[in-house]
This record gives C-alpha cells, sequence and structure tokens, in this order.
C-alpha cells in the first residue's frame, strides 16, 4: 500500500455514471461555477473518437486531458498514469495554469475499482494526487433497469461517496424516483444523495474534496471488489515484467461483454433538420433498447454554422441544443454510437437513405 499522501497532494474527484446518465452536463455545471476556475479535467471516453470535450461548455483547454483510447478500467495502468503525471510536471513547470483539484470523467462503461486502485496504489502518483471523493451520476428514467442488468452500473452505485440522480424533472423520472432511491440506499448506504435538477443544488457539496476517500467505511462487497483488483494488478505487474513486454497496459475484453460496440458515422455534408430528425425518432423507435448511448454534433442545412448536439439513450431522446458556434474547426457531422447487438454496417446503411448524403466513413472506435 502506498504511503499516506503529502499535504500538497492535488485531490482527486472521480466523476462516474452509466452511459447517457448526465455526467458530462454535470461537469458542464461544474467549470462554468467561478468557484471551480482552478479545476483541471480529465475526460475520457470509450473508443478513440473523442467529443465529450467539445461538449463540456467552458473547459479551458490548457487544463484538459482526453483518453480515448479505451475506457479507464483497461487502461488505467498506462495511459490515464502518464496523463496524470504529465499534467503535473507541465503545470509544475509553468506550461499549464496552477490547479488545485482534479476531476476525472469517466466512460459510462468504466467499472471504477482499478482507477481508484491505481490512485490509491501507486507510490508515484499517490505523492502528487489523493482521492476524494467518487460522485456517481444516475438516470432516474433508466437508473433502476439499467443498474440491475449492468454490473459496471452496480459497481459504480456501490463505491461512491455521493450520488447524484438526474432527470427526475421528468415524467418517468419522478414516477421511477422512489424505486431508484430505495436501491440506491440498499446498494450505498453511505452515500450522500442530491437531485440534480433541485432549484437550491450546491455544486460545492458534491464536489467537496475535504473529504478523503475511505474504503473501510464502504459495504463489504466493495471491499471484495477493490481486494480482488488489487490481486489483479499485482498478478499483471508480474506478468509484465516475467515477460519484458514493453507496453505499459493491456486492454482487458473481459471487462465488457463482446456484445458491445463502439462506432462513429462521420458525413461531410450538412443534413436538412426534417430528414435528420425523422432518422434519428425512427432508429429510436425501432432500436432503442440497444442504443445504449448516442451523442454528437450535427450540421443543418438551415443554420450550418451553429451545430446542433444530439444525445439519446436507449429510447430517450433529449431535446436537441443549438451551439452558437462550432466548437473546432472541424464542421462535420459526428455521431458516435454505443450498441448491443448491433451491426454498424445496418446504421450506416440507415442514416444513407433517409439523409440522402454520402457519409465520408463509419470508423470503428474500439
Amino acid at each position: 500500500m502506498a504511503e499516506a499522501a503529502p499535504a500538497s497532494a492535488i485531490p482527486v474527484i472521480l466523476l462516474t455514471g452509466f452511459l447517457g446518465a448526465g455526467k458530462t452536463t454535470l461537469l458542464s455545471r461544474l467549470v462554468r461555477d467561478p468557484r471551480f476556475s482552478d479545476t483541471a479535467v480529465i475526460i475520457n471516453e470509450f473508443g478513440d473518437v473523442a467529443l465529450d470535450h467539445l461538449l463540456v461548455e467552458g473547459v479551458p483547454d490548457d487544463l484538459t486531458i482526453e483518453v480515448t483510447s479505451g475506457c479507464l478500467c483497461c487502461t488505467v495502468r498506462g495511459d490515464i498514469r502518464r496523463a496524470l503525471l504529465m499534467l503535473h510536471y507541465r503545470s509544475e513547470q509553468g506550461e499549464l495554469p496552477l490547479f488545485t483539484r482534479l476531476v476525472i470523467e469517466t466512460t459510462g462503461l468504466a467499472d471504477p475499482a482499478p482507477v481508484i486502485q491505481t490512485l490509491m496504489r501507486d507510490y508515484q502518483l499517490a505523492r502528487l494526487y489523493q482521492l476524494a471523493a467518487v460522485v456517481t451520476v444516475v438516470d432516474a428514467v433508466n437508473g433502476f433497469a439499467t443498474i440491475n442488468n449492468h454490473f459496471e452500473a452496480k459497481k459504480q452505485v456501490a463505491i461512491a461517496d455521493r450520488l447524484v440522480i438526474t432527470k427526475v424533472d421528468t415524467v418517468l423520472g419522478r414516477v421511477g424516483q422512489p424505486k431508484l432511491v430505495a436501491m440506491l440506499r440498499g446498494l450505498a448506504p453511505g452515500a450522500v444523495l442530491f437531485d440534480a435538477e433541485a432549484p437550491d443544488l450546491d455544486l460545492g457539496l458534491i464536489f467537496n474534496d475535504a473529504r478523503i476517500f475511505d474504503e473501510k467505511a464502504k459495504p463489504q462487497v466493495v471491499l471484495d471488489w477493490l481486494a480482488a483488483e488489487k490481486h489483479e494488478e499485482i498478478h499483471a505487474d508480474r506478468h509484465r515484467h516475467g515477460h519484458h513486454l514493453q507496453e505499459e497496459h493491456t486492454h482487458d475484453v473481459n471487462r465488457h461483454s463482446a456484445d458491445i460496440r463502439a462506432f462513429c458515422l462521420t458525413i461531410d455534408r450538412p443534413m436538412e433538420a426534417d430528414s435528420f430528425a425523422l432518422a434519428i425518432e425512427l432508429l429510436a423507435a425501432n432500436q432503442g433498447a440497444d442504443l445504449l448511448r448516442v451523442k454528437g454534433l450535427v450540421a443543418i442545412d438551415e443554420y450550418p454554422d451553429r451545430p446542433v448536439v444530439v444525445h439519446m439513450v436507449q429510447h430517450m431522446l433529449h431535446a436537441p441544443v443549438r451551439l452558437n458556434t462550432w466548437p473546432s474547426d472541424d464542421k462535420r457531422s459526428r455521431l458516435v454510437f454505443i450498441t448491443r447487438n448491433i451491426d454498424p454496417e445496418s446504421i450506416a446503411r440507415f442514416f444513407d437513405s433517409w439523409t440522402r448524403v454520402e457519409r465520408t466513413h463509419l470508423a470503428s472506435t474500439e
């Protein structure tokens, strides 16, 4: 076990939650709050196409790192470790602004246990950073079913210090909230619950970095998960040293079900608003149960300089939001899909037929 972190160690808040729960929205609110102007952000995405950092309005580019070579539970011993060390080094050298807090937003498929283990056990990291809290976002509409159907979601809840419930302001959210709250209290009896839609919500309470993560206060099942992860880390280290592997990490294919795939559809010309709206609505109606997450920026004929942000979680299609300008020089439509048992080519053909525009390419992001 790593020695206790020095007083100068930077507190880390791990922001987790299943696909579509509302992590990026919560993070957007955080970075716009003046109290958190000295916060660095690491955004992890499942796959190689980074979009989340473009959808988080207000995140300073010089204090933001995207990790896109996989999900954190698979790459934490390599890519995320390098990102943490590099962020600290460049800040110390004056190349980046000094920061007093770090928020790591994990992909919705991430098992938080490996991230926590690395932050707590890695000697070099433990001298620079200290895990303060795990904040888990849960969707009031889909949360109950998601936790029952996805083990990652259950672990994200059970290990949390603070649980933020989103979409309570929707009809389905209000109906599902009581049952969901009972489940959350059973899985994480020590966690503090917050309503993301409450008018008096204080982000300072959610992202308070004063409390140090205490694994001993967690339920026994969480202690078992962390112990298993520690054993896995030791085994991986011995395997690497014994075989002189050059890679710092390997992707554990057993972390996620093989039927879950991530891919990106890129379209090089603006689309007609009505055609795109009909396509996305039909997709939600026919494939909704297996569309774990759809998000992206879309160029529309009627206003090509103001992209539309699209969010879909299974059958739920959120109201599109039109940005004032493109967040980067790339003005092509980009839609990232995370699906279960869906052939990516079928999605590409569907959009071809409905939008009547030639797609630039379909790329796997795994």
